[in-house]
């Protein structure tokens, strides 16, 4: 390992992750007892090399974090066709129905329960969970719930270098708050004043920055139309791709990822910096590219939903065994109300998943039905 504890490189396919720690003598190696109990086909070194930090229980029952009749019904365990499969994510599919894969949820509730803790321990020792998802059907949810328990966010897309460039990443949100600033009535300190509510103030229905809505003292208005009007599109493209993680003064201790496959370069990058990564999985992905797969249907809102919700309230555990001033830091944002998503909305609207029928339902049955509750 490289000095810095940065992991340069997995020899072997061997990832040793390392977390940095104000209280080195708090952490001990080894995912054995807490997440290793019940999963014997997937303890493997691989997962049994990552350090995490030690102490602490999880409070909330077993059985409030893992439904697998709510997994059920929100159509998790349909995979992707058959034709389109890992081999890798053999060892996680029940069988098969109508040329679709079907998941296993024994392995989705216990993917998920060594999720759930992970993140309970990590935020409860002052860590910061990263959440990424920029397909169309997990933006929303990852925005949401990641304002939720006041956690980082990229809904839009990935930057290059977010997490290997980070200093380049902070140069931008300076950019961005000096843009902001331009729009600010004089004598608004921008690092003290909700910039949010400003800004949006001056937008109109199409998105778009309206300079006659700036105040009379704001600097905006010494500029001429044209310099204006770059000025904004400039602000509108750093804020959407960054509006996020603004806020994240630090690497992330984790990250939480929709889809894998699709966010391979934050995979990559996390993977060179050796920051862990939880992913929601499907079978047309590489288990092997993930530290804590949840292996689910990443191409449905409502499996989607239900998986980083959970994990949402992880994090929100966590925080709440931090000190009052560190739990302080941590703020959770006001989000839009969840909207009720119908059950027609379990498939993705790609072709990639059949629609749920009863052969389909009789076949998960039997082994939702001995999923482990704890």
């Amino acid at each position: 390992m490289a000095a810095g504890g940065k992991a340069r490189g997995w020899p072997n396919r061997q990832k040793v992750l390392y977390y940095q720690s104000s209280a080195p003598e708090k952490w001990e190696w080894g995912l054995s007892g807490f997440v290793t109990e019940g999963w014997p086909r997937h303890a493997t070194s691989v997962r049994e090399g990552c350090r995490i930090p030690g102490g602490g229980a999880v409070t909330t029952a077993l059985s409030t974090i893992v439904d697998v009749k709510a997994l059920l019904d929100a159509g998790v365990h349909y995979g992707h066709r058959a034709s389109r499969w890992n081999p890798k994510m053999r060892p996680y599919i029940y069988g098969k129905r109508n040329g679709i894969h079907i998941i296993d949820l024994r392995e989705t509730a216990r993917g998920l329960l060594r999720a759930y803790k992970y993140l309970v321990r990590v935020v409860s020792h002052g860590g910061v969970v990263l959440f990424v998802g920029t397909k169309r059907q997990a933006k929303e949810i990852i925005e949401r719930e990641a304002q939720r328990c006041g956690m980082p966010y990229v809904s839009e897309r990935w930057l290059g270098g977010t997490l290997t460039n980070n200093r380049t990443i902070r140069a931008r949100v300076k950019r961005l708050q000096e843009l902001e600033a331009m729009w600010l009535p004089a004598g608004v300190n921008p690092n003290k004043e909700d910039l949010n509510a400003y800004i949006e103030k001056m937008m109109t229905e199409t998105g778009k920055l309206d300079p006659a809505k700036a105040p009379e003292s704001a600097d905006i208005r010494t500029h001429s139309k044209k310099m204006i009007a770059q000025l904004s599109r400039e602000l509108l493209k750093i804020r959407r791709n960054l509006k996020g993680i603004r806020d994240m003064v630090k690497l992330p201790e984790a990250l939480v990822i929709v889809d894998p496959k699709k966010e391979h370069n934050a995979v990559r990058e996390a993977r060179r910096m050796g920051i862990p990564t939880i992913a929601l999985i499907d079978t047309d992905s590489d288990p092997d590219e993930v530290d804590l797969p949840i292996p689910g249907n990443d191409d449905s809102i409502r499996s989607i939903e239900i998986i980083i919700s959970k994990l949402a309230d992880a994090c929100l555990e966590g925080a709440a065994a931090l000190p009052p001033e560190q739990r302080a830091m941590i703020k959770p944002r006001p989000s839009r109300a969840s909207s009720v998503v119908p059950a027609s909305a379990t498939t993705s609207g790609n072709g990639n998943h059949s629609t749920r029928d009863a052969a389909s339902e009789a076949a998960t049955a039997t082994h939702s039905a001995s999923a482990p509750t704890a």
